[in-house]
C-alpha cells in the first residue's frame, strides 16, 4: 500500500463528508476501501496532509482533534459548549478582525480556521 494512495483516499473522504472528522472517523471510512490499513498509517497521513496545508486540524471541544479538507471555502465556527451545536461563520465575517490584529501587531496571521466557544441562543433561553 503506497502512502500517496492513502493520502488521496483520505482527501476524498474529507471532501465527500463535508464535516469535521476525528482520526478514528477517517480510519473507519478508510477501512471500507482499504481493509488492511492501520490506524497509525491514517494518523501519520493526516499529520502529513496538515503540514502540507491540505487538511486543517481543529479542537472543537469534543476531546479529540478533528480534520477537514482545506480545499473548501475558508470558514470558521461558533461551538455551543452546552449542546455541542456547531455554527458556520463565513470568512468575510472575521477577515477584517484578522487584518486589524495583524496590522496593529505587525504580524502575519496564518490561521485559516477560527473556533469560538460560547452558549447558543437556544441554550441561553432554555436556562432562563
Amino acid at each position: 500500500m503506497r502512502t500517496s494512495s492513502v493520502d488521496l483516499i483520505i482527501l476524498d473522504v474529507l471532501n465527500r463528508e463535508h464535516t469535521h472528522l476525528t482520526s478514528n472517523d477517517v480510519y473507519e471510512h478508510l477501512r471500507e476501501r482499504l481493509p488492511a490499513v492501520a490506524p497509525s498509517t491514517v494518523y501519520r497521513a493526516l499529520e502529513r496532509l496538515a503540514k502540507q496545508g491540505k487538511v486543517s486540524v481543529s479542537d472543537m471541544g469534543i476531546g479529540a482533534e478533528v480534520y477537514e479538507a482545506v480545499g473548501r471555502k475558508i470558514h470558521h465556527h461558533l461551538v455551543c459548549q452546552q449542546c455541542g451545536r456547531v455554527f458556520d461563520l463565513d470568512h468575510a465575517e472575521v477577515s477584517a478582525f484578522f487584518e486589524r490584529i495583524g496590522r496593529q501587531n505587525n504580524f502575519e496571521i496564518t490561521t485559516n480556521h477560527l473556533i469560538l466557544f460560547g452558549v447558543c441562543r437556544d441554550c441561553k433561553e432554555g436556562n432562563s
